[in-house]
């Protein structure tokens, strides 16, 4: 049995991943710490587990073989780094930190240390990704021109995500670095190939002091062109992917949850839309950081998606902050 310690409920995903640690045979939450202690103690109380004031002093336990992250963004370099000095296996939700300069702090000591990292980048296991992945490998778009990925709630409009998502300091980033995640692991996949450079824009729909409207350019190369959208304002701003190619393209979530194909590399497809099975979704990334505890392997493209996402973050919140296109190769290490 994975025995499992709880760092912060602060994210809107911490009881999904709390339920995830309740469901699967193999882990159990053992203990919680929360950079706020009244709910933490809370939390705590509801599963009948003891809550520490002192996050040392819970990973210092040595029953406690791994710790699920969900704490501030700001948070994930120190709480981390500690995790792993520690020898304990983490869980995080995405974005690892918002510095690659960060992040490469964190896969240093996760490293040194031996500890199996895992992060949440949950639309890679979804059927759909499954599936477009199999047609672009078949290369049946041709080479890929153009990759745009759209996801939008109204939790700003409505409000109903907590007050702490708008803060800078918290986030180091609104609507973008939050649910934009998803859109962008997602555009950087499919374009198949590392962006040279990044430009942003930002807008502030509701006055918050982070972004609540996003789109972000990825430029490649081969000049093949990636737009990631992201928002709090919108009601009815269907989840959307399109990739467009020189012989093919694919849309999903126009608005339906139905994968669509037209492409003169086959016959069948050429004539008209065809809609195309989705396969079921594969294990989760939860799922999958319990098998690379017990099996002793690593989750390589899970951390390369991760560290390139952070990347892509990172230079988008340059570049709307200056106001130009930000080149990866100028962060820093």
């Amino acid at each position: 049995m994975i025995r499992i310690g709880k760092i912060s409920y602060w994210h809107v995903h911490a009881w999904d991943y709390t339920k995830q640690a309740q469901e699967h045979p193999g882990t159990e939450i053992a203990a919680v710490w929360d950079e706020n202690p009244e709910r933490g103690r809370k939390a705590a109380d509801q599963q009948g587990v003891p809550f520490y004031d002192s996050l040392d002093e819970m990973l210092a336990r040595e029953d406690i073989d791994g710790v699920i992250v969900d704490a501030p963004t700001s948070m994930h370099r120190d709480v981390m780094v500690k995790a792993a000095k520690a020898g304990k296996h983490i869980f995080t939700e995405k974005v690892i930190a918002s510095t690659l300069h960060e992040v490469n702090e964190i896969l240093e000591a996760v490293k040194q240390h031996g500890v199996k990292l895992t992060v949440s980048l949950p639309r890679l296991n979804d059927g759909y990704t499954l599936a477009i992945r199999n047609i672009l490998e078949e290369g049946l778009l041709g080479k890929v021109t153009l990759v745009r990925v759209r996801l939008s709630h109204n939790g700003a409009t409505a409000g109903w995500l907590p007050e702490h998502f708008f803060s800078l300091s918290e986030c180091h980033g609104g609507a973008l670095i939050d649910l934009g995640c998803h859109p962008m692991y997602l555009t950087r996949l499919f374009l198949g190939e590392a962006p040279v450079d990044v430009q942003a824009n930002y807008g502030y729909i509701t006055g918050k002091e982070v972004e609540d409207n996003a789109v972000a350019t990825l430029s490649t190369e081969s000049g093949a062109v990636g737009i990631v959208e992201a928002g709090f304002v919108n009601n009815y701003s269907p989840f959307a992917i399109e990739i467009h190619g020189t012989d093919g393209t694919i849309l999903y979530g126009t608005p339906d949850s139905k994968l669509l194909i037209r492409s003169s590399k086959k016959k069948e497809y050429s004539e008209s839309w065809v809609e195309l099975p989705v396969p079921a979704n594969r294990e989760s990334a939860f799922e999958q950081w319990v098998t690379h505890i017990n099996e002793g392997t690593n989750a390589d493209e899970n951390i390369e998606y991760a560290v390139e996402l952070t990347r892509l973050m990172e230079a988008s919140n340059r570049s709307a902050k200056e106001r130009r296109a930000v080149r990866l190769d100028e962060l820093q290490a």
